[in-house]
Formats: structure tokens, sequence, C-alpha cells
């Protein structure tokens, strides 16, 4: 912009000024306003006595002044320009708005009054605009520490501001400076058409490896008629090339190894890029350390472990730009491991009442505790390698499982499963079944049976039958037959046998329309097991036992009339069968039915004791029927 004493000079030079003997021009008011806005020009100090109905609004562009409004007895005019559509008078014609403002616009402007006397006012314009967010390039190739001269780390860019802003470089919060060989800021600026700029700078330094990790970015820092302002770009981590200096090896997971474990041996080194790696594991009968091959990362990786990978490790790097060679310390793997569980005797056998020991071992590299567990129920029988069985019974045959573990690696534990056999004739699962079945439909029957030695499965009816093993002293059979009238009438017999012996279980039949008939409910007759050593009790099921309760006091009930009824003829003297003492009445066979109350021995004993003899005398379970008649 020109200066205000050449533009004095100019006005004087052109007859404008009539202010004489003034040689230098005051100081111009300064008015601010940003871009797009109205700036308020007053012509003269808001105090001033002067005459604003004859003013001349001069803009000064190059050292010239041009016309561009004019205001007569109090109404204004523009002169044809690039004003011509922007401008306006306000308060009473003391003030020229100026709208729409743009950078063009930054100049001085005059406006002169002609009376009473001629005076000037001068007005400086600055005009503001605040810069884009500023946004930050990094450089994509990476900076090398053997670079002997400043390289490009990252270039930012501020758009359309005015004036140009000011940029700031930072490097972890710390601002840089220029510094000869080291850091080297170029900036330099684009006007556009519309008279904003484009500020562009670019950071160059020489970094070294702990910049690898530095955070750098850049700040604008601009005023507006409000004040100072700045805007940071966002932080960006330009990559850092350097030779390494250090080869280690690493081991994933880390803690105490087992066989099975998935493991990962890393080779790591402090260089970037890293070297490339090879691994090494020492022979064990050469002592020298043999060649493997690692995967494409520098891993080597064992999916399941196993005691054969324990042994010495070593990692090698070799820079592929400067061709050296680095050794990482050798370190040792160890896996741990449990193998070779072994329980003797291998197959142990006893006769009932007899004794086993049954002893179990196992290899490690550590100390290994022991247990039995009784494999059916999983409880813990001993700790210690040694099981003891004394008094053997059948029920002591079966699965017994020693398990080797090892306390200070969790999760490290081998086992092994071993069948005693108690020699004996077969014993059945079920000694009698009773199933409910549709006539002519296909039925699966099934009979299990253990026994030692193991037993043979034979049926009393023809079918198709299938084995399988359940343990080695244990065998079911599944025989698939139809059901005729014949099975239903004879049902169906499975024979278990041995050298020692034989045991069958019987299967009854009946069809299942047969349960509309209210005379039973259960699905399966109560179960007794084989050699009458235990039997399996079936709860009845709440219809049956109702049933019962009402017989049993429907009898009582009958009792108790026919006992009036007899004391009342034998007190009247009507009762021709005697008088005195009591007397059991036999019936023929072919009447009994006709005269008989049953009770079943499945009541209960207090339902038993209301059928007892008068004089308290109670008979035997099996005894369960009494006659009475009367004449």
């Amino acid at each position: 912009c020109p200066s205000a004493s050449l533009i004095w000079k100019m006005l004087v030079a052109q007859g404008l000024c009539c202010v004489p003997g003034e040689a230098e021009p005051p100081t111009p008011e300064l008015v601010e306003v940003e871009v797009g806005g109205t700036a308020l020009l007053k012509c003269g100090p808001s105090h001033s006595q002067a005459n604003f109905s004859h003013v001349d609004w001069f803009s000064v562009h190059k050292e010239k002044p041009t016309l561009i409004f004019r205001v007569r007895k109090g109404q204004g005019q523009s002169e044809p320009g690039e004003y011509q559509q922007r401008l306006s008078l306000q308060d009473r014609g003391t003030t020229l708005a100026l709208s729409h403002v743009t950078p063009h616009d930054e100049r001085v402007f005059l406006c002169q009054g002609k009376r009473p006397q001629s005076q000037e006012h001068r007005i400086q314009l600055r005009v503001y605009k605040a810069p884009e967010e500023p946004t930050i390039q990094v450089n994509p190739l990476g900076i090398s520490v053997s670079s002997k001269e400043p390289v490009e780390v990252a270039t930012c860019v501020g758009r359309n501001g005015y004036p140009v802003p000011q940029v700031i470089w930072y490097k972890n919060g710390h601002s840089l400076k220029e510094e000869k060989n080291r850091v080297h800021i170029q900036s330099s600026q684009i006007a556009e058409s519309s008279g904003l700029y484009t500020l562009q700078s670019v950071l160059k330094a020489r970094l070294v490896k702990e910049d690898n990790e530095a955070r750098f970015y850049c700040e604008l820092n601009y005023r507006l008629p409000s004040g100072n302002h700045m805007k940071e770009s966002q932080e960006v981590n330009v990559q850092v090339f350097y030779p390494a200096e250090k080869v280690w090896l690493e081991v994933e997971p880390s803690g105490p190894l087992k066989e099975g474990d998935r493991v990962e041996i890393w080779c790591l080194a402090d260089g970037n890029p890293p070297p490339h790696f090879t691994i090494s594991k020492q022979n064990l009968r050469t002592e020298e350390m043999e060649e493997m091959t690692p995967e494409d990362n520098g891993a080597l990786v064992f999916e399941s472990a196993r005691k054969e990978h324990s042994g010495l490790y070593q990692c090698q790097g070799l820079d592929l730009e400067t061709m050296a060679s680095l050794l990482s310390d050798p370190q040792e793997l160890l896996v741990n491991y449990v193998s070779d569980v072994r329980v003797s005797p291998a197959a142990p056998e006893s006769q009932e009442g007899g004794s086993l020991t049954l002893t179990c071992e196992a290899d490690s590299n550590q100390a290994v505790q022991f247990q039995w567990l009784r494999e059916k129920t999983g409880r813990v029988l001993v700790e210690g390698p040694e099981l003891r069985l004394h008094g053997l019974k059948r029920e002591a045959g079966g699965g017994y499982r020693c398990v080797a573990s090892v306390p200070s690696v969790p999760g490290l534990n081998r086992t092994r499963l071993v069948h005693v056999a108690i020699f004996g004739p077969p014993w059945m699962t079920l000694k009698e079944r009773k199933m409910w079945v549709r006539e002519n439909a296909l039925l699966n029957l099934s009979c299990e049976a253990s026994g030692h030695p193991r037993p043979t499965i034979s049926w009393s009816v023809e079918g198709t039958a299938q084995e399988r093993d359940q343990d080695p002293q244990s065998v079911l059979s599944v025989l698939s037959v139809l059901v005729t009238p014949e099975l239903l009438r004879t049902g169906a017999e499975c024979v278990a046998s041995n050298s020692l012996g034989r045991n069958t279980t019987a299967i009854f039949l009946e069809l299942a329309s047969n349960r509309s008939t209210g005379l039973s409910t259960s699905t399966v007759s109560p179960s007794v097991r084989a050699n009458g050593t235990s039997t399996e009790k079936k709860l009845p099921e709440p219809e049956s036992k109702g049933v019962a309760i009402v017989a049993v006091t429907v009898c009582v009930l009958v009792l108790a009339v026919l006992g009036a009824v007899l004391y009342f003829f034998y007190k009247k003297g009507k009762l021709p069968c005697g008088r005195s003492g009591k007397q059991e009445i036999t019936l023929p066979p072919s009447r009994k039915s006709e005269y008989v109350v049953e009770v079943k021995s499945d009541k209960l004993p207090e339902e038993m004791g209301l059928l007892q003899g008068s004089s308290g005398d109670q008979r035997a379970p099996g005894d369960q029927v009494r006659m009475i008649k009367y004449c």
C-alpha cells in the first residue's frame, strides 16, 4: 500500500488538499474487517462538527486516487466502477458502508469535504481471512539416518487465508527452529484469483534412530479483527530407517511349557527394517548349531510341542544394506513332559475275596505326583503310585485310572486306564422286565451282562442280534424281533454264560392297549439283579397306590359289617356253628374264590394290621387269605 506521505503529496500536487503549510499528513484511521463483511468508513471523528452535506470519497490504489462516491445535499451517488454496487450511505451521511469486502479492498480510502471549508479524512482498511484447517502429508518413503543432508519430513498446507499466515513446526510438542545442516524450513505462498493466499511449508531435517517414534505437526498463526488465532494440523510419524545393533530371541508363551502347547520362537532386532533372520538349534551329539527354516516373519512355530523340541536355540540377523551380521545370545527351550504312564499288572484279575496291588509309573523331566480314581464315579481313591484293594467283591470289578501330573507345570498330566476283573459267573443288569408293545411292530430287546471270563449272550427267540463290548468284562446284546402273538405269549429270555456259570434275564411282553383296563400301570416290572444280591426298586405310581388304598378301605368296611352281623346272631343264639371259641372254616377249592379277600404283601404294615385276628395273633406274611362263612 502507498505510504500516507506519498498519498498526501499526490493530493497536494493535484490541488485536492487545502490545508496549507502541513508537511506530513496525519496517520490514517485504521478499520479492520473480515472477508465478506461490511466495512464502515466514517468521514472524520464521531465528535466532528463538520458539514457532511457535500463530500467526495476516493479510493487510492497504486498511488492513484479514484472518485468512487459523491454526497450532495445529504444524498449519495456511486460512481461507475468496481464499487458501484457495494457502497451505501449511513448515519445521515457521515458513514460510507462498503459491503462484501474482498482482499482487493485493502487500501486507503479518502473523504474530502468542501463546505464550509476544504477538509479531508483518510482511512486505512485492513482485510482478514482465517485460513482453512492445515493439512499435513508425511514423506511416504521414510528417512534413513545415514543421510548426510536434511531430508523432507513432511509438507504443511494452509489454504485460503489473508494475509499470509505464519507457520511453526513442532516435534513432540517442541517448536523447531532453523539449524544449519540439521533443520530447514522452506515456505512459499500462492496468490489465488480471489486475492486469498495458499501457504505451503516443507520441513526438512536429519533424523536419528530415536526419531522413529517422534510426532510432527505444523501450526498456522493468523490475525482477525478479534485478535490473534492459531490452527494446528494432525500429528504424523515418519518412518526412520536405521541398522540393527542387537539381535535377541523370544519364546511365546512365556512361562513353563508342556507337550502339546503351541510354541513360537521369535527372532527380534532393534533395527528398521529388521534384518533377515535365521534360527539355529544345537545338535546334542555334535554340539554344533544347525540351521532351521523359520517362517517369513522370522518365527519358528511348533504347533504341538514335543520333548524333542527342547534344546539350545540362537538367532542370526543379516542387514541386507550393510551386510553386517549379528548373533543373539543362545537361549534354552524346555518342553516339560509326562510320558509312558504304566500300570502293573497290566491286566489285573482276582477271585472274589482276594487282594490286588496296582502300581503306577511314568517318565518325566520333573517330579511327578500320582492319583488313583474310580473310573465310573471319578472319585479319588488314593494319593500316590500304589492302589491296594482287599476283600474284593464282584462290584469292585471295572475301570481304575492312574493320573500322573506335574504340579509345577499347570495342565501337564497323563493318565492310564486299567480294568480289574473279578472271576465269577455272569451278572445280569436286570433279572426280569416287562415291556408294553404293539402287535406286528418291530421291537429291539436289549440285554446286558458282565463277568469274568467275558460272558456270551444267547436268546430264546429268533431275531437279528448285535453285540458290543461295554468294557472288557461287559457285553450288551440287542435283538431285533417282530411282535407276534406267539412272542406275546412266551416272552423272551436272554441267557448269558461263561466257564463259571450262566444267568438269565426274562422279558415279558404285553400289549399297550391293555393299559386302558387299569389292571396295571407299570411299564417295567420290579427288576431284580442277578444272583439275588440286589434289587432295583420301582416306586409305585400314584394311581396304583390310590387303587390299593381304596381296596383296603372297602375290605375293612366289609369285615366290620360281617363282624357286627355275626356278633348280633351270636347274642341271639341263632348261630348254629357253635357259641364258644373260634372256628376256621375251610372250603372246597372250587368255592374258595367266592369268599376270598386278597391283600398283597407290598401294602404298608399298618394296612396289614387291620386284617389281624381278633385275639391279636398275626399270620405270616405268606398267609394272606382269611375266609369267613356264616350259616
